[in-house]
């Protein structure tokens, strides 16, 4: 098995892992951040079993297809504040959205604002401490995730996307996480960490791959972690 191949089975690993995270509700009210097309926030929102399904996504073409998909989606930079009312959600997802964001902390803080008290978020972004970014350093490449050009894949000859043109500036990793600091800026934030789990396990296949990730989080490919708002006091 390839390396591309590798990638595609460990993302829909990590797409059934988010799935697993979801709760059913069906008056749940959903915000996919980085929709894409809609396909997944779908599927998000079929696990919960609601038709409350909304997506925010920058690209223009994306946003569109989404659309037509039924998802009620407004075009934004998730760098910015977001054009949405403060505890209007009880779900958010963000899949792959985190380390393209040069403003972390004001979407994170974004995403605790429009969750209603007691929501919850579900996020998943590379890890930095995944053993193939390891092994990397150690023969002097540069680690998969980090990416040092906002034109070009470059530094790591095992990579299969090295010499590659990133499609757009929106495909750059610019901030990329560790287990420890992914819970810790959550938690810096106001979240409560419910849920913090490993997925895919370069360069390990399939059954054995999640194995691995459920015994060694800590090096796993990705992150997904569950955060909860704290409900009101009474």
């Amino acid at each position: 098995m390839n390396l591309l191949s590798l990638y595609h089975n460990v993302d829909l690993e990590n797409r059934k892992t988010v799935l697993d995270l979801i709760e059913v509700n069906e008056r749940a009210k959903i915000m996919d951040l980085g929709c894409s097309d809609g396909e997944f926030a779908l599927r998000i929102a079929q696990k919960a079993k609601t038709l409350n399904i909304f997506g925010v996504e920058f690209l223009k073409e994306a946003a569109q297809r989404a659309r037509s998909r039924g998802i009620r989606v407004c075009q934004a930079d998730l760098n910015e504040i977001l054009p949405l009312a403060a505890e209007s959600f009880d779900v958010v997802h963000a899949n792959q959205v985190l380390e393209h964001l040069s403003e972390t902390d004001r979407f994170i803080k974004e995403v605790h604002r429009i969750l209603k008290p007691g929501g919850y978020a579900v996020i998943s972004t590379p890890n930095l401490a995944g053993l193939h970014n390891i092994l990397s350093l150690v023969f002097g490449k540069q680690p998969f995730t980090a990416h040092v050009s906002n034109e070009v894949i470059v530094g790591n000859s095992l990579d299969p996307k090295c010499g590659m043109l990133h499609a757009s500036r929106g495909e750059v990793h610019l901030r990329i996480f560790t287990p420890e600091s992914l819970r810790e800026l959550f938690s810096y934030h106001g979240f409560d960490v419910e849920q913090l789990i490993g997925v895919g396990y370069y360069p390990f296949p399939g059954p054995l791959a999640s194995v691995l990730s459920r015994l060694d989080r800590i090096h796993s490919v990705y992150l997904t972690m569950k955060v909860r708002k704290a409900a009101k006091m009474i």
